[in-house]
This record gives structure tokens, sequence and C-alpha cells, in this order.
């Protein structure tokens, strides 16, 4: 499968001619700028948590793409008064089975409002299983023994995983988490958009090559393949 990163924790999943859309903050990120948010792909978006640096170009791209939003309860119910026509809510521990595959909303540590302090409910990740494999957004969160119950139950290609501290795990945690989740090939995510969660990203690297994983860190624009 193909994924293509967009800055901050946006990124999007090809997998069986299918578009999967994560937390779309692009417009609002300086270092993101060179992308052209109308040519970014979408036939699901799947929304995390309601913070503006997830959420900001959701309504925008669900409204050209017609994509579906896969998000909690709160959050599509705010983005229906958007203007937002198609939606799915989950909420944690439940699954649903799309035409692409299975997604289960799971337990993330962290906060939620939208951008206009809105409640946001609970924030989340997702366990994503498709024909071409598996693999795991946690979202914005702190590192989580139940990190431990997603790697017994799901075999994952990767995770996607923030490594910027100060609001998320840093690179050590994020190296427990993925030994938990039994996942060798991360994708790092949440980390370098503000000073707050800039990171130095061989050292990164080298905290999960210490641990036998392996570090993709991808620059705005990007794609790689697992």
């Amino acid at each position: 499968m193909k994924v293509t990163y967009y800055g901050h924790s946006c990124f999007a999943v090809y997998t069986g001619n299918t578009h999967l859309l994560f937390d779309p903050f692009i417009t609002p990120n300086e270092r993101a700028r060179h992308i052209n948010v109308e040519e970014v792909a979408a036939d699901y978006i799947l929304v995390s948590h309601g913070h503006g640096d997830h959420i900001a170009d959701a309504v925008a791209i669900a409204k050209r793409t017609s994509a579906i939003v896969i998000s909690n309860f709160e959050i599509t119910v705010w983005l229906a008064k958007h203007g937002v026509a198609s939606s799915h809510p989950l909420n944690h521990g439940g699954a649903f089975t799309f035409p692409f595959g299975r997604v289960k909303f799971v337990n993330a540590i962290h906060s939620s409002s939208l951008p206009d302090g809105t409640y946001g409910g609970n924030p989340g990740g997702f366990v994503v299983e498709t024909p071409e494999g598996n693999f795991y957004y946690a979202g914005d969160t702190a590192l989580t023994l139940d990190m431990q119950l997603i790697g017994e139950a799901t075999p994952l290609k990767f995770c996607a995983l923030p490594i910027g501290d100060n609001f998320t795990m840093g690179p050590d945690d994020a190296v427990k988490a993925a030994s938990y989740l039994r996942c060798n090939e991360i994708l790092g995510v949440h980390f370098d958009t503000f000073p707050p969660i800039q990171i130095d990203r061989s050292a990164a690297v080298r905290k999960f090559q210490a641990a036998s994983k392996n570090l993709r860190l991808l620059n705005p624009g990007e794609s790689t393949a697992f």
C-alpha cells in the first residue's frame, strides 16, 4: 500500500483503489505550503479528534470530493452542521466494515475540542484492516497499555505514531508503543510543525534502530510504500 505524507499528522493511504485521508491539516501548515490541497484525493476522511491541527481542511475536502468522513459521533454531527453530506460515526471499541476494509475506533489519551470551541467528544485512533494489510493510526496520544491489546489482536504492516513530544508521545515512548504493538515499521507523525514539537530526527531514528524498528520520517509531499 502507498502512503503519502502531507505534513503534521495528515497522511493518505492508497489501498484497493481507495484513498483514505487522515486528519487533514494542510492549508494552515507552513511546512506544507507547496501542496495544492485542491489536488488531494479522498474517498474517506478519518478524523481522530477535533483540534484544528487535525480537522482544518476536513470540511473543504469532504465537500469537494464527496468523501465519507469517519470519526466519533460528536465530530460527525459538527461536520454535518458545516455542510458535510456523508459521514459514519464510531465510538470507542466499535468497528464497522466498509467496502475497503474494517475500521475500529480505539482509545487515545489526549483532549478534544472543535475549532469553534464546541465539544469534540473523546479523541481516538484507528485500526484499519484491508486485504493489502492492516495498520494503526494512533492519533494524538500518550503511551498507553491499551496498545498491547491492539498488538495481540491484529498483525500490523505499519503504525503511524506521534513522536513530537510536548502534546503527545515523544520518541522514547513511541519506541515502547511500537513494541507493545508488535510492529517494526513506523511512520512518524505530529513532529516539527511548531517549535514545541521539533525533534532531532537522527536521534529519533537511532532510538528506533536500537529497538530493531524502522522509523520513517517523511517531508510533506513525500510518499513511501509499506
